[in-house]
């Protein structure tokens, strides 16, 4: 059965009868929102029915993930719906090259459940947090010369629309509603079971290594063609880059060993980058001098293991995040921009600047639909004051013809959206036929969507 929370009203205080009302933040803290119900439906047919109830009720629907979003996607006054009980594996079909997994189910456990199974997915991000629903609807991606995103990998999804109907949508069924919705920010309906192909379980050998940035402006073209996977992070205030090369490997595994794990993922990257963060916030003037010494601070590396524990990484230090998806063919002249722009400015930037490929795919609002992308990420560490570096940066990839990634911080807007998007208007079309309404709608859709 559906497990519903607290209900909220006008009344003093955000309470309803004198419970308080239960306000939900997403992971960066930059985003709150008190729904006027939550519930936690554990079938489809049990979110079906909380679906048609809502709608009876007049009150908006959102689902809501692991909230990884820097956006306020998920959020709402009205009914939020919960995943944490839609969370069962329903299906490995080892022929058909799939897994069909709820809404609910964590990347992590999907992952550990394919590696039990000598499966894996074929490409993914660098953290695994999120909820399979999550990251598919806002276009969750990490790095790939012929490999996409997350939701480029979906063979099938279910979906919960306005009316309480349940569609299977497929390149075979409802292959309209498949083509937009693969990437569908929550706006279509909810999504309640996706699946995914799968491949047999393969090994990936990582190379890590410091690099100059001017070496990387003019190798990217060939450290992006030469590899599976090719990514790098800048340090801002420096000249320094660490850049990472993943390729498959017939073997042998040979994982990081444990302790140098600790000291590279754990020490460094997460307790001691804290640190320095926590100080630069206090002390800005003393930020370049702690990323010169950052940049330095991880050496060259070689490990090879499964995919999940070469793509992801635990990422415990908390920001705010703003990416844009370039054409690929100007990925280089913006990034000299962005840092030409930092460095004459007075900005003090505590984070590496992000830097990944993926190529083109055919799905409606993906960052890289239709054409192959360059992604640049700039991040700031939560409680600083991010604005002046968030906007001058969104200045030099607008200008690049930049799509935002729909699940981070951007000021767009629909009649931006709709120039950089050609099927822009395919998406709002398949909008306006299931949800004529706007049940599934809040702020942030009226602004990137449209009315």
């Amino acid at each position: 059965m559906a497990r519903t929370w607290a209900t909220r009203t006008d009344g003093p205080a955000g309470t309803a009868n004198g419970t308080a009302a239960r306000v939900w933040r997403n992971w960066a803290g930059n985003v709150t929102a008190t729904p006027a119900r939550t519930v936690a439906p554990a079938s489809v047919d049990e979110l079906a029915a909380e679906v048609r109830k809502a709608a009876a009720e007049g009150l908006t629907v959102k689902a809501v993930g692991a909230g990884h979003s820097f956006t306020s996607a998920a959020a709402t006054g009205g009914v939020q719906v919960r995943p944490e009980a839609l969370t069962a594996i329903r299906d490995i079909d080892r022929a058909a090259g799939t897994v069909t997994a709820e809404a609910g189910v964590p990347l992590r456990q999907l992952n550990a459940v394919l590696a039990a199974e000598g499966l894996s997915l074929t490409n993914m991000g660098d953290i695994m947090v999120q909820t399979v629903a999550g990251a598919t609807s806002t276009g969750t991606h990490g790095t790939g010369r012929d490999s996409g995103s997350i939701a480029a990998q979906i063979r099938a999804f279910e979906l919960v629309t306005a009316d309480g109907s349940v569609l299977t949508c497929s390149a075979e069924e409802n292959p309209e509603v498949f083509a937009a919705g693969r990437i569908g920010l929550g706006a279509l309906g909810v999504l309640s079971a996706i699946t995914f192909a799968v491949e047999p379980m393969f090994l990936l050998n990582a190379r890590e290594e410091p690099m100059p940035f001017d070496r990387v402006m003019a190798e990217f073209d060939q450290l992006v063609e030469e590899n599976e996977h090719f990514e790098f992070y800048w340090f801002p205030h420096t000249d320094g880059c660490n850049t990472k090369r993943n390729n498959r490997s017939q073997g042998p595994a040979a994982p990081v060993p444990a302790v140098r794990g600790w000291i590279d993922d754990e020490l460094l990257s997460n307790g001691v980058f804290q640190a320095a963060c926590a100080l630069g916030r206090a002390v800005p003037a003393a930020i370049p001098g702690i990323a010169r010494v950052s940049s330095r601070a991880l050496s060259a590396r070689t490990y090879t293991d499964i995919p999940y524990k070469v793509f992801t990484s635990p990422r415990r230090v908390r920001f705010v995040e703003m990416e844009y998806a370039l054409p690929r063919e100007a990925a280089v002249e913006a990034i000299r921009e962005l840092k030409a722009m930092v460095e004459r400015s007075e900005l003090r930037v505590s984070f590496p600047v992000e830097v990944r490929v993926a190529p083109a795919d055919d799905i409606a609002l993906s960052t890289a639909s239709g054409r192959d992308s360059a992604y640049v990420a700039v991040h700031m560490y939560r409680g600083s004051r991010f604005q002046e570096y968030f906007t001058a940066v969104e200045k030099i990839m607008v200008a690049h013809g930049g799509r935002p990634h729909w699940g981070k911080m951007h000021t767009r807007d629909a009649e931006y959206l709709r120039t950089a998007y050609p099927r822009f208007g395919e998406f709002t079309e398949l909008r306006d036929r299931l949800d004529p309404d706007r049940l599934f709608a809040n702020d942030y859709l009226r602004r990137v969507l449209g009315s």
